[in-house]
């Protein structure tokens, strides 16, 4: 009798196998696998087994039957035999609930085999329904649904205090000194945007470090970061003077170690076949928090101006004067707003979160306890009198078989000492800490290309955000003067030589930006899921790259369409804002495939499960650092430009960099995510078959 094996959800087959035929093609063109005659009959050759007759005079083969917990469906038939031919069980009745990629595995076995006899049922899986080949990952089946929506949850109240911040930025620092031109406002808004990142280059890795920690965990840095940020945030609200605004932003930053532990823990919560699905509700919490966070902060922007009926003077809620706090912050409210939902959110994450580091250890509170303090120094105290020695416990065949002088106690104590050797062997793997991969060791090739890739990402998108604020709050280029029908002269433009802006207020503003949230969630959840099952991830992602630069190069040009009003009043129109949807859907489109890739390969090029966070530590702190040079070069660019009246320069140097980025991208490969086996795990590997080890696992055994 030929054995087959059931391993990882197939059904493989032993060489010699007379039976086999593997070149017949299939019956049908459906690809089911039961629509094989060959793979029906490895489906027989599995449950086929000749059983011994029982005693008694209604004795039959004892015939394997397949069903369900708790169901009550008989034996199958057994099929007649031709003369000369054993007799087999039929294959059970398949049931017409079952998909096409499930079985039913609950086998009855026989009471007794034959002497020496096998069979490949000792190996069935524990008992219900197995797919066969695995069931395929979608949003339905998708595990751990309540845990991922509270991460995702976390990345919007962080992204929102963020989108709200560019929405008011530039007109928050012209508040605090009006004389100031708009090439200084440039820069100052390039400084306040980058402080926040500024301060995570060397605090994420400190914060990814500590994640990795027993006794810390992810949970715990998640909602550090989310509390420390929304104090930072009231700080912005009521800061008079620009000093004070990059004082609290680099605060916050400092303390704000929630990238790196939230994309860490959609990793851990979910199987691998469900991260490309898992890590696009960060992207779409990007998404959805450009969106509500630039509406809602440009309505709730200088409120004593904005609502003098209900909170100036003589008013609603105002009283007499107005409200003071408002009038003199008057971009307080949305501050506040952000810091509210950090809170909340933050509240969520401390009682419904679960953490997901392996071998995490909470803090015992019972330790401080002053009576189990006194316990453990007389404890000591007590082991220091008796010079460390401690009673050993013994057996009573132990015992007596010492003090009677007679070799049971020697057999008995034989036994235990066996006993406790097979135990130890067997929990090994279970009571042996996990290995941990030394920093040194996780620079690898992959791992340093990826961070590059990601460092030019950030750096355009960073500049993007910054130069796009300027752009729609400049005032629009024209010089004073008398003109015939009375309106100002404009400055004579070429195709690259021309200045000026969109002069748009922060609700407007505020509507512009909302669109860059509306096409990214329509990207996201409509062309992308199609286009990545159809070409794969790392073909989106390089060819998603290529539109960045023409995006930008395309930005500054908006300025030249026709508008309905006249300068000096901010532009308006068809013109304007079809031009500013086609370099929005440009660049949407663009970052709609690259973000989730990049963090998506972040997680993957990880050299080894151990330095998970860590991964994503670096990863922040690459993505801070250039986060924090984008925005500060070019708004330096953007100001001396504008002052020499080519306003574009500044997009067409963010645009060449971008260039860079695809280029560096073909370096970049989707890694496993546990290249690096250390010693001991080659073994369990191979035992387990879980881990697929990668090239660059043998080389990495010997260092």
């Amino acid at each position: 009798m030929h054995r087959h094996q059931y391993k990882s959800g197939h059904l493989r087959q032993r060489s010699g196998h007379q039976n086999a035929e593997p070149g017949r093609p299939e019956r049908d063109g459906t690809g089911s696998p039961f629509g094989s005659p060959y793979i029906r009959e490895e489906e027989e050759s599995y449950f086929e087994r000749q059983i011994p007759q029982q005693d008694g005079p209604s004795s039959s083969p004892t015939t394997p039957r397949t069903l369900e917990a708790g169901s009550g469906l008989t034996p199958a038939p057994v099929v007649s035999p031709s003369p000369g031919t054993p007799s087999k069980p039929a294959m059970p009745t398949r049931s017409s609930s079952l998909k096409p990629y499930q079985l039913k595995t609950d086998v009855v076995r026989a009471a007794q085999l034959p002497e020496g006899a096998t069979t490949p049922l000792d190996n069935l899986p524990t008992p219900g329904l197995v797919t066969y080949p695995p069931e395929p990952a979608t949003w339905r089946n998708m595990p751990n649904k309540g845990q991922l929506a509270l991460l995702a949850a976390s990345r919007f109240v962080d992204f929102f205090q963020m989108a709200a911040l560019q929405t008011y930025m530039v007109h928050q620092l012209k508040s605090f000194d009006r004389s100031q031109p708009d090439s200084v406002i440039s820069h100052q808004a390039g400084m306040l945007q980058g402080s926040f990142t500024a301060a995570q280059i060397i605090t994420s890795i400190l914060w990814g470090r500590a994640a990795d920690q027993p006794g810390v965990g992810r949970k715990l840095v998640l909602n550090i970061g989310m509390i420390g940020t929304a104090i930072g945030c009231i700080g912005v609200g009521f800061s008079t003077s620009f000093h004070q605004a990059v004082v609290w932003r680099v605060l916050s930053g400092a303390i704000n170690g929630t990238v790196g532990a939230a994309r860490t823990m959609v990793a851990e919560c979910t199987d691998k076949r469900w991260h490309p699905r898992a890590f696009l509700l960060l992207p779409a919490a990007f998404n959805v928090a450009n969106v509500l966070g630039p509406i809602l902060s440009g309505l709730l922007a200088d409120p004593f101006i904005s609502y003098p009926h209900l909170f100036g003077p003589n008013s609603t809620f105002g009283g007499a004067e107005g409200i003071a706090w408002m009038k003199n912050h008057p971009y307080a409210a949305p501050n506040l707003l952000c810091s509210l939902l950090l809170v909340i959110e933050a509240l969520l994450c401390t009682f419904f979160l679960d953490e997901t580091l392996k071998g995490f250890t909470e803090v015992d509170v019972a330790a401080f306890n002053p009576v189990t303090i006194a316990k453990g120094i007389w404890s000591r105290l007590t082991e220091a009198k008796n010079k460390g020695y401690k009673l050993v416990g013994e057996t009573a065949m132990a015992r007596r078989g010492l003090l009677s002088g007679r070799e049971e106690g020697s057999i008995e104590l034989d036994r235990i000492a066996d006993a406790n050797e097979v135990r130890e062997r067997q929990d090994s793997h279970a009571t042996r800490p996990m290995q941990r991969l030394p920093f040194r060791r996780v620079w690898t090739p992959n791992v340093c290309w990826t961070l590059l890739s990601i460092a030019i990402f950030d750096f355009h998108m960073g500049a993007f955000s910054t130069l796009w604020i300027l752009f729609l709050s400049t005032s629009r280029e024209f010089v004073p003067g008398n003109s015939t029908d009375g309106k100002p002269q404009k400055q004579e433009r070429g195709a690259f030589k021309f200045g000026g802006g969109l002069a748009f207020p922060p609700p407007t503003i505020g509507l512009a930006m909302a669109i860059i949230g509306f096409v990214g969630i329509i990207l996201q959840f409509v062309l992308y899921p199609r286009a990545n099952a159809r070409f794969g991830l790392m073909r989106c992602f390089r060819s998603s790259l290529f539109l960045f630069p023409l995006a930008y190069f395309l930005a500054p040009y908006i300025a030249l369409m026709p508008s309905d009003s006249a300068s000096p009043a901010p532009a308006s129109g068809f013109w304007i804002w079809l031009g500013i949807g086609g370099v929005v859907l440009l660049q949407v489109a663009a970052r709609t495939f690259a973000l989730p890739a990049s963090i998506l390969l972040l997680n993957n090029s990880s050299p080894h499960p151990s330095v998970l966070a860590t991964i994503h530590g670096l990863g922040q702190a690459d993505s801070a650092a250039f986060r924090t040079i984008g925005p500060i070069l070019s708004a330096s660019w953007y100001g001396t430009w504008l002052e020499r009246g080519v306003v574009g320069m500044a997009w067409w140097y963010v645009a060449a960099i971008s260039a860079l980025g695809t280029a560096a991208s073909f370096k970049v490969r989707n890694g496993n995510g546990h290249e690096i086996l250390l010693p001991g795990e080659e073994e369990r590997a191979d035992e387990q078959g879980q881990v697929s080890r990668g090239p660059a696992a043998a080389e990495s055994t010997r260092k």
